[in-house]
């Protein structure tokens, strides 16, 4: 059985963990909505927004945990379906960014999950 101070380690790995991959996801879902303004095909504009937003949470989701406040576990379960949905967008395209970033929001979304849980 796991001692408190064993559990306490692995919830603070879990929170590093899970702060890195929000600031990961953040900086993919920038360069992402970057290049899918830079394509200029309209078919993108619903994964520009969805990059955009997906972004805006990550950082917020970050920024909560880092100061661990009470709310962080309901901002990531947000900030997971918003990375799902992100992701699900992404799929839909080409190019490596693009399938960069729809990689990353999903591993992004798992990680906030367990948070959320």
């Amino acid at each position: 059985m796991a001692t408190q101070g064993q559990q306490t380690s692995s919830t603070n790995q879990q929170l590093e963990e899970c702060i890195r991959l929000c600031l990961e996801c953040l900086k993919i879902c920038q360069q992402c909505a970057t290049e899918c303004i830079q394509m200029g095909d309209k078919a993108m504009a619903r994964c520009i927004g969805l990059c955009l937003d997906c972004a805006d949470i990550c950082a917020t989701s970050a920024n909560l945990m880092s100061r661990n406040s009470e709310f962080h576990a309901q901002v990531c379960g947000v900030c997971a379906d918003i990375c799902e949905a992100c992701a699900a967008e992404c799929e839909k395209g080409d190019g490596e960014i693009i399938r960069q970033c729809a990689e990353t929001c999903r591993q992004c979304a798992e990680a906030c999950r367990q948070m959320a849980a």
